[in-house]
């Protein structure tokens, strides 16, 4: 077992592709990059939208199924891989942060709930009328790529973009109450736990962050994500002693460490009620 790989965009890149973007058929995709179906990390966003075929994709040791229809977004570092049928195809676009918000400027990648939000689900299923409209938009991507003309960029980013407010408006309305005065906070609180998770375990340290009183930070989570304010946080924990559990080169106690536990036993024990197995038959659970 080794650390799974972090893929950059450059190690997909053709001649006509710019640095911080790639853009593919997914079964042409295949062809040149068959070790995609290996567990492995992007350093990129990832959108994929499949237009035949079946299988599963597992991101962040959650299982998918993937079908007809089927529409899949990847934030950087997650953690994913494929089980595909021989007739697979669809599209695939990978594209740095960077590009898109410089481009767009007044608009940021994170202001889409359905890449941010602490309970979102990184798929949805459009049906035959939906993905009939979604397809031209993909497709539309892939011959610009083809062609080096003027304003390339300008019309890539402007129909991902569409792309972007397509899935929005499917995700929202299934998951968002997009007027929620709430879903703010949320988003804010998501931003504070990445960055402090390892050291910050305490829900009053977030409350303060956000100036708010832990009440009402406990009411909000309650609301919208259906936990906790502690359970937010440990359910972020947990997926990166899980993510960290696939190098084998970290010992279980440097893990624990890392994450702010200086008790081993209690990682120990939290990890085991939240997962159902201790660190080390996880561990081995993934050889």
């Amino acid at each position: 077992m080794v650390k799974y790989p972090i893929y950059p965009i450059r190690k997909f890149l053709s001649p006509q592709t710019d640095k911080d973007l790639y853009v593919n058929t997914f079964k042409d995709h295949l062809k040149k990059h068959s070790f995609v179906e290996e567990p492995h990390r992007h350093n990129s966003y990832v959108l994929v939208f499949f237009t035949q075929g079946s299988g599963t994709h597992e991101i962040d040791f959650s299982t998918f199924t993937i079908q007809k229809g089927s529409v899949f977004f990847l934030k950087p570092g997650q953690i994913h891989h494929w089980s595909l049928s021989e007739d697979i195809d669809g599209f695939v676009i990978f594209y740095s942060e960077e590009m898109f918000n410089l481009y767009f400027r007044q608009k940021q990648i994170k202001d889409y709930a359905f890449y941010t939000s602490l309970n979102s689900r990184p798929e949805l299923l459009f049906d035959a009328t939906e993905s009939k409209k979604l397809i031209p938009y993909f497709e539309a991507i892939v011959e610009e790529v083809k062609d080096d003309k003027e304003w390339r960029q300008d019309v890539i980013l402007n129909v991902l973009d569409i792309i972007h407010i397509q899935i929005a408006r499917k995700y929202n309305a299934i998951h968002i109450v997009e007027t929620h005065l709430y879903n703010r906070k949320i988003k804010d609180l998501e931003a504070l736990i990445e960055r402090h998770f390892r050291t910050q375990k305490a829900p009053s340290f977030y409350a303060s962050e956000l100036h708010i009183s832990l009440k009402h930070l406990n009411r909000i989570c309650q609301e919208i994500l259906q936990m906790t304010t502690t359970s937010v946080i440990v359910q972020r924990v947990i997926l990166e002693a899980k993510r960290m559990l696939t190098d084998k080169r970290l010992t279980v106690n440097e893990i624990a460490v890392a994450l702010g536990y200086e008790d081993y036993s209690y990682f120990s024990r939290l990890f085991k009620k939240q997962v159902g197995k201790s660190p080390t038959d996880f561990r081995l659970s993934r050889i």
